[in-house]
């Protein structure tokens, strides 16, 4: 079963401390802490614009400082109804603060309601459609058609896992750009590396893909279906050795079906993964007999083909009864 983080803290003296009732800024007072992740605490607050979330950073180095805020800003302005928006960032004392909207959830605590509430694995039709939405935001993301400094890039978000997926009801949000990369070329030298147990191979080797982040999607997909990770925890490396050899994913929690296009997004090699996150989610739907479809609501859903009109064509759609993510079918 995945588990949370354990507790980040700023270690810097005379650092803020995050704690019910706390005001990290005037008009901001803390309620309740809503997450760990592995660089961060995010706590629910108000604002003078109603409750938001506040992600905390420990931060000591200024050079570090600097960069987190301008990565923070350089994506305040990506429009997209499957990424989360960002309000502003700041600074306290030993800490970046991010300002974002307030989710509901996140995907791993889906999983955990799943497995422990539950008893039973991850909905596949409700894990579709939020993993659809993800591969929309993603292939906007990494799409060359981001102007920056006056040529067009694309962003590899560079640490796709459950924890930065946020729920909102029936939509999912990808969150957390800190580790985003910008691709002027299908292949760049990259040093970070994000989450090692979701990072590609070539990742580990100091490059980043036009490809990487669907490698990521797919390990996501399969820990959030099998509750548990494809591979071995990856070993720490040797700093001067940066080369890394995972063994062949064990996919065993899936079915025979969904088992070829995870194998080919998990591809060692990036070129022979799926053009697009999006066509690797259509291929999983294929597998699945699922399909796409936004009704007059406008509200997207994920439905099974039927039997006799199965095209393998792989549109999908969401579940009828989808309302707050914690009213998973049973």
């Amino acid at each position: 079963m995945l588990s949370f983080f354990p507790n980040v803290r700023s270690s810097t003296p005379g650092a803020f401390v995050p704690a019910v009732g706390a005001v990290p800024t005037p008009g901001y007072r803390l309620r309740c802490l809503r997450g760990r992740g592995g660089f961060a605490e995010v706590w629910e607050s108000d604002s003078p614009a109603g409750p938001v979330a506040l992600k905390f950073m420990p931060s000591s180095n200024s050079g570090s400082t600097a960069r987190e805020l301008r990565s923070v800003h350089s994506f305040r302005n990506l429009e997209h109804p499957y990424l989360v928006k960002t309000h502003g960032a700041w600074t306290v004392p030993g800490y970046i603060v991010i300002s974002m909207e307030l989710a509901e959830a996140t995907l791993l605590d889906l999983l955990t309601l799943y497995h422990n509430d539950l008893h039973q694995p991850f909905d596949p039709q409700v894990l579709c459609l939020y993993l659809w939405q993800v591969a929309e935001a993603l292939d906007h993301l990494n799409a060359h058609a981001h102007v920056r400094e006056s040529r067009k890039v694309g962003f590899q978000h560079g640490d796709v896992k459950p924890n930065n997926i946020l729920l909102f009801g029936d939509v999912a949000k990808l969150t957390d750009y800190g580790l985003a990369t910008t691709m002027s070329a299908n292949s760049v030298p990259c040093s970070r590396q994000g989450t090692r147990d979701y990072a590609g191979p070539e990742v580990f080797c100091g490059t980043m893909t036009d490809w990487s982040d669907q490698y990521s999607l797919a390990v996501t997909y399969y820990a959030l279906r099998a509750g548990a990770l494809p591979f071995p925890p990856a070993a720490k490396q040797d700093k001067t050795n940066r080369s890394t050899v995972r063994p062949l994913a064990d996919l065993s929690g899936a079915t025979e079906p969904e088992r070829a296009p995870l194998l080919r997004a998990l591809s060692p090699i990036p070129t022979n993964r799926f053009p697009t996150c999006r066509e690797f989610m259509s291929a999983m739907l294929a597998a699945l007999r699922l399909r796409v479809e936004t009704p007059h609501d406008g509200k997207m859903r994920v439905t099974r083909e039927p039997a006799k009109s199965y095209s393998g064509s792989g549109s999908v759609s969401r579940p009828a009864s989808a309302g707050s993510v914690f009213d998973a079918p049973k």
